[in-house]
């Protein structure tokens, strides 16, 4: 840890960014344009009018594979760092990972046999 004038530096780049940010969004709300309509404060999808209401129901199935897919690609991030130092670690980092992957490959087939990856 460095000394605290070695962070100087930083906090006057935080402090500049606030300062600029808030002077921009002042300026925005003092001279900016006012006009409410009808159809600017309405909603908006990519330009276009909604083609569908926004308020409908959604199957929790969709929620569930989308934990699940979140789970294994932060999991199999995981891979890349150990692949890195296996040359330097040898078993000792080898193995770990091994039960580590055991335990996923086990997280998986309980996912499968439950049917979490059935979408119907």
């Amino acid at each position: 840890m460095g000394t605290p004038s070695a962070f100087l530096p930083i906090l006057l780049m935080l402090t500049a960014a606030a300062i600029i940010g808030a002077a921009l969004l002042f300026l925005n709300g003092v001279m900016g344009r006012k006009v409410r309509t009808l159809r600017k404060l309405g909603p908006y999808e990519s330009g276009l009018p909604l083609l569908d209401e926004s308020r409908k129901r959604i199957s929790v199935k969709f929620f569930i594979v989308a934990m699940v897919f979140i789970l294994f690609d932060v999991e199999t991030g995981f891979l890349w760092p150990w692949a890195t130092v296996l040359d330097e670690g040898g078993w000792v980092v080898f193995w770990p990972m091994m039960v580590f992957l055991a335990v996923l490959a086990l997280a998986d087939a309980y996912l499968w046999k439950k049917g979490a990856f059935d979408w119907e």
